[in-house]
């Protein structure tokens, strides 16, 4: 299976702390460059974090100092790790992978369902 999986999304109050989860095939977890990006209603998508595979991460500047990627080796899942979420943070979070780490986030070739993530104020 190409399409990553997440999972993890779910409604907080402001402040609070969420983990999306993103569980992929060996070849794309340990091969490609993999990220989250997200979208809202109405408005267009946003990368959010990203590791390349090379090892390097980016954070948009909305999140830094907020969220952090982190990984299971063993099980070849990529967490998003968010905390003191704000209500500008809801929106539908998708896990993208590619094997070029040199286009952006949102423009991923593989991507899965997505999971929501809600906080209010």
């Amino acid at each position: 299976q190409i399409q990553p999986r997440e999972s993890g999304g779910g409604s907080v109050q402001a402040g609070g702390s969420l983990r999306l989860s993103c569980a992929a095939s060996r070849a794309i977890y340990s091969t490609f460059s993999m990220g989250w990006f997200r979208q809202a209603p109405g408005k267009e998508r946003e990368g959010v974090a990203r590791r390349d595979n090379d090892g390097s991460t980016i954070y948009a500047d909305s999140v830094k100092g907020r969220f952090t990627i982190a990984r299971d080796n063993a099980n070849n899942t990529l967490y998003l790790q968010m905390t003191s979420l704000k209500p500008e943070d809801t929106a539908m979070y998708y896990c993208a992978a590619d094997p070029r780490n040199d286009i952006p986030t949102r423009s991923m070739q593989y991507w899965g369902q997505g999971t929501q993530v809600t906080v209010s104020s």
